[in-house]
């Protein structure tokens, strides 16, 4: 007579199981598989793109003070939680709208071109000013400084500290420059280099107030201003 086994765990049933595919001997390492974090990276950077400019849009809308985390994150459309895994509080959204929209923008006047003429040098950063932060939203960025630095002290001076410093700066560098090479007549801008940006804050200060009623054709001022500046100088 015959007698089985039972089956128990480990018994026949493990027998029947599909043994894991081998790979030949010698075989090259498979790569690893970079697709999903880099779609992982990309969605962070995404979200956290967005939860930037939502806030930039609530603290023009609503103001520094009276702004909620919740506003940004339905703003956002994200949870609130979510906000708190890239920044810890209103302040630290602030000082990331001002380095990721302005900052760079600093780092090409801290780097002009060689040997260009300080006319030429100027007359590009009108340009990009125009064409980057007075036709784009940075220039909310802006006007809010204006309007909440002086109740928020400590914003105002991340953003003197980080952008305004740091231009003028490379602006009295590159006046000098000019003026060592004959290219300025005296040295009032090098004591002055605010007269060199003037008219693209009051660009920022008239397209909030008055541009519905008398649009300010803002790249036309900025030539003008050169001319006077320059006027008499060395071409």
């Amino acid at each position: 007579m015959r007698t089985t086994t039972p089956r128990g765990r480990g018994g026949v049933r493990r027998a029947f199981r599909r043994a894991a595919p081998t790979r030949p001997a010698g075989a090259e390492p498979l790569p690893p598989s970079r697709k999903p974090t880099t779609n992982r990276a990309a969605k962070s950077e995404a979200r956290r793109a967005a939860i930037v400019q939502a806030a930039l849009d609530e603290f023009c809308a609503r103001g520094f003070a009276a702004t909620r985390i919740d506003d940004v994150a339905a703003r956002a459309g994200v949870a609130k939680g979510t906000i708190y895994l890239y920044f810890d509080d209103k302040e630290a959204l602030f000082r990331e709208i001002v380095t990721t929209m302005l900052v760079p923008l600093i780092a090409t006047l801290e780097a002009p071109p060689p040997d260009v003429p300080v006319r030429a040098a100027i007359t590009r950063f009108m340009e990009l000013f125009v064409r980057e932060i007075y036709s784009t939203p940075r220039r909310n960025v802006l006007r809010l400084v204006m309007t909440e630095g002086p109740r928020f002290r400590e914003l105002a001076e991340f953003h003197y500290r980080n952008v305004v410093e740091r231009a003028i700066a490379a602006m009295r560098v590159l006046l000098a420059r000019a003026r060592e090479r004959g290219e300025l007549k005296d040295d009032t801008l090098i004591r002055f280099p605010q007269l060199i940006v003037a008219p693209g804050l009051v660009a920022i200060v008239w397209s909030g107030l008055f541009d519905r009623f008398a649009p300010l054709d803002v790249e036309a001022m900025m030539r003008a201003h050169i001319d006077l500046l320059f006027e008499g100088c060395a071409p």
